[in-house]
């Protein structure tokens, strides 16, 4: 189960918002929001953005280590959120079928998909090295973040 928030999300929101409203491009946005989801929450070892391309998920910005730079639809939890079109937390990834251990520090990982007219362009990846790290409160920051990157970014 997650522990208490250490940041305040309707602040972290705001400020995702404010990086976004005055620029479109939609690399330059995933840059600042994976810097500010990276350095704003804890226990994470991993923030980052993968795009849709040519059938599968490809690395897009992000903050951490590096990482695996492609990944299919419905492999993973990536591409599991993709396929499906839903968020997912995974409190275990070593209890998650078919995980891809990019990193193999990550214990646990949440994955918010990016929908722009009922289609998933891309996802937002957070990892962390403890378990259980993630729970709803992240789920709906993530996801709020999530809709001010599409409503905010061009489309790629």
């Amino acid at each position: 189960m997650s522990t208490p928030i250490s940041y305040d999300p309707a602040l972290l929101v705001a400020q995702a918002k404010a990086l976004i409203e005055d620029e479109r491009d939609p690399i330059a946005n995933a840059a600042n929001v994976a810097a500010l989801i990276f350095g704003s929450l804890d226990r994470l070892n991993w923030a980052g953005f993968y795009f849709m391309r040519g059938g599968e998920l490809v690395l897009g910005p992000f903050q951490g280590k590096t990482a695996c730079t492609r990944i299919g639809v419905g492999k993973g939890a990536c591409g599991t959120a993709a396929a499906e079109a839903r968020s997912l937390i995974v409190p275990d990834v070593d209890e998650f079928p078919g995980h891809i251990a990019c990193d193999s520090a990550s214990r646990s990982e949440l994955v918010v998909p990016l929908i722009r007219d009922g289609v998933v362009f891309g996802v937002i990846d957070c990892d962390s090295p403890d378990l259980a790290r993630f729970g709803d409160p992240e789920r709906s920051l993530i996801e709020a973040v999530a809709h001010h990157y599409v409503a905010g970014s061009d489309a790629l």
